[in-house]
């Protein structure tokens, strides 16, 4: 079972300290390393964060949120095999050629190590702020993955689209990875299954424990047979915290499926070399 933690760019202090944090993990053997992402944190918002009883994310204004690609390629540049990712950038409020870019050049700088987590976002005060619709971003998201895989092909890049006119273009570098930046889907939402079947590499689970995950992967394999697609090659990355499952809990997870558990650092007590290093005994050596 691969093991991830997340996020590695949230509440840092200085990039010392992220990189720091970042290097004892590859040490240790963590697998990968995720991001959050806000570009903004309203004072007050009416939208409702749909993973959290209270409909409020559980931090501050003032919480150091750095940009999740740039604090990726600052820990690329100080790793050598921990794998990096995105959990998740909200794809729909960008502009899908930068990111395609910048997704490109992550995975270049990082020799191949990068996941583009994306989501299609539920904070419309950050849409506003941004100066995108809110509306029919769902429609763009689908729209927007389809596109950035023909910049990530090295081919001339023609795709014109509702949303999009691109015409007669090459983008470089591409990705090392081929045939391109794997694309891990979050949310559970709407139709985000038939989304993860049909566009994604993989699947962010914002689930909470095994039964969660269970019933959830009853829809996702529905939507998997629809198109013919077998559930095996989307690769699933779970939300686990230790103290609350158990080491036993991880084989259940297996068995269903799940290739990768991503754990908050908030439940290890940090990102901080102590609360590692207790992490590494009492949970990453438990798994050989």
């Amino acid at each position: 079972m691969k093991i991830g933690l997340i996020p590695i760019n949230m509440a840092v202090s200085d990039v010392r300290q992220m990189v720091s944090a970042a290097q004892k993990a590859e040490a240790i053997g963590v697998e990968s390393l995720w991001t959050f992402e806000h570009v903004m944190i309203p004072l007050a918002y009416q939208s409702r964060y749909p993973y959290s009883p209270t409909g409020k994310m559980g931090a501050p204004p003032e919480t150091n949120l750095v940009d999740p690609l740039l604090a990726l390629a600052a820990i690329a540049s100080a790793t050598t095999k921990v794998r990096l990712a995105t959990g998740v950038n909200i794809l729909s409020q960008t502009n899908p050629l930068y990111l395609a870019k910048q997704a490109a050049s992550l995975d270049f700088v990082s020799n191949g190590r990068f996941m583009l987590g994306v989501g299609i976002g539920w904070l419309r005060e950050e849409f506003d702020a941004l100066g995108v619709p809110f509306e029919r971003r769902r429609a763009r998201f689908d729209d927007y993955v389809t596109a950035m895989r023909k910049v990530w092909s090295g081919d001339v890049v023609e795709h014109e689209s509702e949303f999009l006119r691109w015409s007669g273009f090459k983008s470089y570098p591409i990705p090392v990875q081929r045939p391109g930046v794997p694309i891990v889907i979050g949310g559970s939402k709407g139709k985000a299954f038939e989304r993860i079947a049909k566009y994604g590499d993989g699947w962010y689970a914002p689930t909470a424990n095994l039964e969660q995950l269970a019933e959830l992967l009853v829809p996702l394999k529905k939507a998997c047979a629809a198109i013919g697609r077998n559930i095996a090659s989307v690769e699933i990355s779970a939300m686990w915290i230790p103290a609350a499952e158990g080491i036993d809990a991880v084989k259940r997870y297996a068995d269903l499926g799940v290739s990768r558990l991503v754990v908050p650092t908030f439940a290890i007590g940090g990102a901080g070399n102590e609360a590692l290093d207790r992490f590494a005994g009492e949970v990453l050596a438990k798994l050989g």
